[in-house]
């Protein structure tokens, strides 16, 4: 085999290890971005259903307490329960 034979070879195989090697790197990057973001997607839907749960206890309270105190939405009327009517 000619010396430009080997040296092509040489240089030919080195570019494909290369950019094996450069795929497998990508690859590996790109697996654990993805593997970061279901687990960011897996944390705020964790904390949704904390708030959807803190937002219903407050819901359910607030019915409790409607239920036991007379609330008015008008300012008409608040000003006319006050007595500056």
């Amino acid at each position: 085999m000619s010396r430009a034979a080997k040296l092509t070879l040489m240089g030919t195989s080195l570019g494909a290890l290369g950019i094996i090697a450069f795929v497998h790197h990508a690859q590996k990057v790109e697996k654990a971005a993805m593997h970061a973001g279901v687990i960011r997607d897996m944390e705020q839907q964790k904390l949704k259903r904390e708030r959807q749960a803190d937002f219903e206890i407050q819901r359910q309270l607030e019915a409790e307490y409607r239920k036991l105190q007379n609330v008015t939405d008008d300012p008409v009327l608040k000003g006319a329960q006050k007595g500056g009517g």
